[in-house]
């Protein structure tokens, strides 16, 4: 019993919200000689489900197509990932993972079958995008592989099977495979989900159940010469506390991480509303949805670390992001959505929120990284445009791997419906291995520009430079006409004066520094 109340006061320390205006001049201190944590760059992980046009026209469009590709890969896509630095890539799904069969996608492409893609429209898919295809893929980004194994549909075996093909260097059947397949050494795969969504589209589980299948299809899931998975089990969506709480009770260190997933969605009228049509008070409402991930996130590692105090479970946020209305005249089950300036502030202020959780969180993939959701890049035929969001991750990814220094902020507030609250006003900041200190500074207010005074603790900067990504509008965004829109720019509002840093950010607006 003494247990029990115990947990239930971890969750219940974390309802309690304190929410202030402050006035004034806007204020930050950066605790340059206090960081200890590193940010690690799997928290700016992609994610590439089978659904729409991820894939197939995305990023694979085949080595015959008439658009310019690299061994079918679309090469203006391949080279705008390769500048986002993705440090990991989850492949295939999401729902699709669930209803996936790896075999079906390997060997001969003339010989490979179609399937259709129940999850998201009804599509055919002619399976000439799998594994082969995939980690290849990988392999030219730099980026870690993360595979989502079926278990909704599928078996033990075919699993066990899948990561013999990926992993083995023997003289094993699957090994054997997959050198008649052109691929003579095994990939390096460390991640590997055992599901997704089992609470819903991966097979409509009970945590209980599921807890038993996890240990028994995780169990086949083997370490083959050297390479050691790191074994994801299905998690909770958002606010469903129970869920993590019965799988670190029921299975525990069997599993090295497991998943969360949190969506930025309006709701209103049942609709998930315009991504480009939308009011002064919804862009405000979304950020205090999207700000909400923070008590998530303290919630589910309230339970962790009642049950893992030492921190050996990873929290892995495998899926999040804003989820609009699909564009007029699109396919309803492609998901495909514009995606505006608004988008761009989600990312960068759920980045700042995440940094400080990194001793927990060891992973999170928005979703999706081509033509769904809050994607990275948008296509259309032989055209291709980077996306606000697109140029957020660009601009935060010199905080990958690098020390996560303390930022405090005193800022004004401002209340939305649902009583949420938001700072006007958000930062995150952090020391690479070179020694340069990077701070992200967003300035969420829609009209009014703000001058910040840093008080610099524990350092001595001679030099500032940095970028800034704004527009007119709060919802503008990049099309295939005007693919310039909304793009980063030099920055020279910020100056240095002994230990004083001061930074005239303009309204709806967010800027890097670096600092020397």
């Amino acid at each position: 019993m003494r247990r029990k109340i115990l947990f239930f006061t971890l969750i219940a320390t974390f309802s309690i919200v304190n929410c202030q205006l402050l006035t004034g001049q806007t204020t930050a201190t950066l605790h340059a000689d206090q960081g200890q944590q590193i940010i690690p760059k799997e928290i700016y992980g992609q994610f590439a489900e089978h659904l729409g046009s991820c894939i197939y026209g995305g990023l694979w469009v085949g080595e015959n197509s008439d658009i310019p590709n690299t061994n079918g890969y679309r090469t203006d896509v391949l080279n705008a990932l390769k500048a986002l630095k993705v440090p990991v890539l989850r492949w295939p799904g999401g729902c699709f993972a669930d209803e996936y069969h790896w075999m079906d996608g390997i060997g001969p492409k003339e010989n490979r079958p179609k399937m259709v893609n129940n999850n998201w429209g009804g599509t055919i898919e002619d399976n000439s995008f799998g594994t082969n295809e995939f980690l290849n893929l990988c392999e030219l980004l730099g980026s870690e592989p993360y595979i989502s194994g079926n278990v909704g549909s599928g078996t033990v075996e075919e699993m066990a099977k899948w990561v013999e093909y990926m992993t083995s260097e023997g003289d094993s059947p699957m090994a054997r495979l997959r050198r008649q397949n052109g691929r003579d050494h095994a990939w390096k795969v460390k991640y590997f989900g055992v599901g997704n969504e089992s609470w819903g589209c991966g097979g409509s589980m009970r945590p209980e159940y599921y807890s038993d299948i996890y240990r028994r299809y995780s169990t086949y899931c083997r370490n083959y010469d050297g390479n050691r998975l790191f074994k994801i089990a299905s998690g909770a969506s958002d606010y469903d506390y129970n869920w993590t709480k019965v799988l670190m009770e029921n299975v525990g260190r069997r599993m090295d991480g497991i998943s969360l997933h949190y969506y930025t969605v309006l709701g209103w009228n049942g609709s998930k509303g315009s991504a480009t049509n939308f009011t002064d008070e919804d862009f405000y409402w979304t950020l205090g949805k999207c700000r909400e991930i923070e008590t998530v996130i303290q919630r589910h590692i309230a339970i962790m670390d009642f049950y893992d105090p030492g921190k050996n479970v990873a929290l892995m946020l495998d899926e999040w992001g804003t989820w609009w209305d699909v564009e007029p005249g699109t396919n309803p089950g492609h998901l495909f959505q514009q995606n505006s300036l608004r988008d761009a502030f989600v990312a960068s202020l759920t980045f700042d929120i995440f940094h400080k959780y990194t001793d927990r969180l060891k992973m999170a993939n928005i979703a999706q990284v081509v033509n769904v959701l809050q994607s990275m890049i948008l296509t259309n035929g032989k055209q291709m445009t980077l996306t606000p969001t697109y140029h957020v991750f660009r601009m935060y990814n010199v905080h990958q791997d690098a020390t996560y220094l303390p930022l405090d902020i005193q800022a004004a507030t401002q209340e939305v419906r649902d009583r949420r609250t938001i700072p006007m006003l958000s930062g995150t900041a952090s020391r690479d291995q070179q020694g340069k200190v990077h701070i992200s500074l967003s300035n969420v207010d829609l009209k009014q520009a703000q001058e910040v005074t840093i008080n610099l603790q524990g350092m001595n900067a001679k030099k500032v430079t940095g970028e800034i990504l704004t527009s007119a509008n709060i919802s503008d965004h990049n099309t295939f006409d005007k693919p310039e829109q909304v793009k980063p720019t030099t920055f020279s509002g910020a100056t240095i004066n002994g230990n004083t840093l001061t930074v005239k950010l303009p309204a709806k607006s967010i800027v890097t520094l670096e600092l020397q």
